[in-house]
């Protein structure tokens, strides 16, 4: 754990900081439906169009069930839409190296995954996707899906902040203005920068380069439907192939970049995702695209304190995230630069830590702070593979997802499930100083914690519930490149990453198969739809009550008393459901490696 690496760390805690406050009065003014800003003269003819031509009116506002149903419309058109675009596109346009159209399986779970902002790839992003569908089917819902996000955010947030009222504000209005007046602008800015490191935005056909030296692989035998080719047990076929060319792809890369990580939405252009030079070209851009994809998650806590005339609750929350941030990052840090145990006892110096699967441009640190934060958050995006950490190294990202992604998290969805957290830590303070839990004057009741419990429950039966399924069936036992506990933790990284809509991958599993691409396409509606209607359930009860005056015996939710409880609730609720799993995959995995075992 050398000197460099705590200086970029404290610089990266200081620059999101300073970024934080005004990120969160910007959105304050956007999700605001009069609020002002500096594009109005500009983007308010372009919003006031866009209502007309949607029938919206934009003065009435909706009640829960009416904003969520309104939500899983939008949703599930946006979904249907991908899907035929990605099962027609060998017939459409922008698709200069003629790429066929996608199984029923792969599309369906490709159109789920940029659904839910989950951008699971079971697919190589360059010899799968022509222009179109990169730039049509996958970037629209990078914006459409990040949008969403903060607005269900927001309305969770208003729900906390009203009081005696019946709505929470506009889907419509909020899904519009929030992608006109900051998910473009500042991607058009973002992508710009991105362009001045080196990265990529053409439409020129990809670049072939003869090799020097040709070489053979082994590769998964295909059959005419471009589907793998099964064994009789169960396994790939494998079949030479020799390579004497080099496909360099081209293509709008850094367009798509810029909102794959402003929009946590993460998933790659390419198939090695931002441990591509064209991806990450700099030191400098790896570094922006970290800060990028806690910028809008981070400012949502100073929208809180806002909002709820609180702004010591909202920092309170900022600075609770950020713990458990630095925790996971000193924590995957160290696993890595200790490096593989059999390793050291052939003689390879710990000082070298373990490079297996780092891009060595950037090392093991920022590999160990990119993985912490694309798990903190739900952005999927990575410069090194999760699944060459050492065991303890990647029980940290793994850890990170199943808490909820509630370390700044996704966009909007960070907030909102750390306030289910916030609720509950209150509830359960109400309990032990014997009083009616309230939370900034709102008393908390049973039909409360109901909602916010069942949003966790929804989570756990997903995850725990599909990777047992796969442990012992034929088909997620085939996909599996490693055995024993490591083979284990692969499959509950899926799941995990699946329902906590994140999208990065212990690499070693196979999933483009018809089985594991509707189960994780299962597992991303239900990590994102199915627990969402409770947790807007709650905004609307939250939003009905009245504000009863504070007391000598109600429960500050700022300071240094209300960050332990928050972080001792998170901790104690959102993990312990996932230990005993834990325990028989990473951690076991990390004892038998100390005596000499490989996986």
């Amino acid at each position: 754990m050398r000197t460099s690496g705590w200086i970029q760390l404290a610089f990266y805690v200081v620059a999101l900081a300073l970024i934080t406050k005004p990120m969160g009065l910007y959105l304050l003014r956007v999700l605001d439906a009069n609020g002002k800003t500096w594009l109005d003269p500009l983007l308010r003819p372009l919003e006031r169009i866009t209502y007309r031509l949607m029938g919206v009116k934009s003065d009435q506002e909706h009640d829960w069930k009416q904003y969520t149903v309104a939500m899983l419309l939008f949703s599930l058109v946006s979904c249907l839409f991908t899907y035929a675009i990605l099962r027609l596109q060998h017939l459409l346009p922008l698709n200069p190296q003629g790429l066929g159209a996608l199984t029923p399986h792969l599309a369906f779970n490709t159109a789920v995954s940029f659904t839910t902002n989950t951008n699971w790839q079971s697919y190589v992003g360059e010899t799968t996707m022509s222009y179109l569908s990169q730039m049509v089917a996958l970037t629209i819902h990078n914006f459409a899906s990040a949008a969403v996000g903060i607005a269900l955010a927001a309305a969770l947030v208003r729900g906390i902040a009203r009081h005696s009222a019946r709505t929470l504000g506009n889907f419509w209005v909020d899904l519009v203005r929030l992608t006109y007046y900051l998910l473009l602008p500042i991607c058009v800015v973002f992508a710009g920068v991105l362009v001045s490191q080196g990265m990529i935005q053409n439409f020129k056909p990809y670049t072939k380069a003869k090799l020097v030296e040709p070489y053979k692989i082994s590769v998964e035998k295909k059959n005419d439907k471009g589907e793998t080719v099964l064994g009789a047990d169960g396994k790939p076929v494998m079949e030479g192939q020799t390579v004497d060319e080099q496909v360099i792809v081209q293509g709008p890369m850094a367009s798509q970049v810029a909102i794959k990580m402003l929009g946590t939405n993460g998933g790659g252009y390419a198939n090695a995702n931002a441990a591509h030079p064209f991806e990450n070209p700099t030191p400098l851009s790896n570094f922006l695209q970290m800060l990028s994809i806690f910028s809008i998650g981070s400012g949502l806590t100073y929208y809180l304190g806002r909002m709820t005339k609180n702004q010591a609750h909202g920092w309170a929350v900022w600075s609770a995230m950020t713990i458990l941030f630095l925790a996971g990052v000193l924590a995957c840090w160290w696993a890595e630069s200790a490096g593989n145990s059999i390793h050291q006892h052939l003689g390879v110096a710990a000082a070298d830590g373990n490079m297996e699967g780092k891009e060595v441009r950037f090392g093991i640190f920022n590999s160990a702070l990119f993985a912490t934060i694309t798990t903190d958050a739900s952005c999927g995006a990575v410069n090194s593979m999760h699944d060459s950490f050492t065991a303890l190294g990647g029980l940290v990202p793994l850890f990170n997802i199943q808490l909820g992604e509630i370390i700044f998290g996704g966009v909007g969805a960070g907030l909102y499930g750390m306030l289910v957290f916030v609720v509950l830590a209150v509830f359960i303070a109400g309990l032990m100083v014997g009083r009616t839990p309230e939370y900034l004057g709102k008393k908390i009741e049973a039909y409360d914690v109901k909602m916010a419990m069942l949003s966790l429950l929804v989570l756990c039966l997903s995850i725990l519930g599909f990777a047992a399924w796969a442990s012992v069936s034929q088909w997620g036992l085939a996909g599996l490149n490693n055995n024993g506990p490591h083979g284990l933790s692969e499959m509950l990284y899926a799941f995990s990453s699946g329902t906590g809509n994140n999208g990065s991958a212990f690499a070693g599993l196979t999933t483009n198969t018809p089985w594991y691409n509707t189960t994780l396409g299962l597992a991303m509606l239900i990590g994102r739809f199915l627990m969402i209607v409770p947790i807007m359930a709650l905004a609307g009860s939250l939003a009905r009550k009245k504000i009863a005056p504070a007391s000598t015996g109600t429960f500050p939710v700022s300071g240094g008393t209300f960050v332990v409880l928050l972080l001792g609730t998170v901790l104690l609720i959102g993990a312990l459901n996932f230990l005993p799993v834990i325990a028989l995959g990473p951690i076991v995995e990390h004892f038998l490696t100390l005596q000499g075992k490989l996986f």
